[in-house]
C-alpha cells in the first residue's frame, strides 16, 4: 500500500497576527485534535519562495488511500462535514476557521498517492 499525501493551502484573513495562527495550530496539535486513524504525520509549513510565499500549507501524511478513504470517503463520493472525526471539526470550526479567508472545507488542497518506484 502506497502513502496517500494530502497537501491544504490555507489563506489567512487580512490583519491576523501569524504569531497567533502558529500559537493555535500548536495548541490544537497539543489537545490532539490531530490524532486520526491512519494519519502517521503530518506537517505545517510556511513558504519562504515561489508564489506560495508567506503562505501557510499543511502536508498530511496517511499511511494508505484506503485509510484516507476510510477518514473522508473516496476522491469521488466524500464524506459530509457532519461525518467527520469529531476532533477534526473541533479543529476546522473552532480553530482554524476563525483565521481563514473562507470556510475550512472550501480551501484549496491536492491529495496525492506516492508512486512507488
Amino acid at each position: 500500500m502506497s502513502l496517500l499525501i494530502s497537501i491544504h493551502e490555507y489563506e489567512i484573513k487580512p490583519g491576523v497576527n501569524y504569531k497567533d495562527f502558529e500559537n493555535a495550530v500548536k495548541e490544537a496539535d497539543e489537545k490532539g485534535l490531530f490524532k486520526l486513524p491512519g494519519l502517521k504525520e503530518y506537517h505545517f509549513v510556511k513558504g519562504i519562495r515561489g508564489r506560495r510565499k508567506d503562505k501557510y500549507a499543511a502536508i498530511w501524511i496517511y499511511e494508505s488511500k484506503e485509510a484516507w478513504e476510510e477518514l473522508w470517503g473516496p476522491a469521488d463520493n466524500p464524506k459530509n462535514k457532519e461525518e467527520y472525526p469529531a476532533n477534526w471539526r473541533k479543529w476546522e470550526d473552532e480553530v482554524l476557521a476563525p483565521f481563514l479567508r473562507r470556510e475550512p472545507d472550501k480551501i484549496t488542497f491536492t491529495s496525492y498517492q506516492k508512486v512507488d518506484l
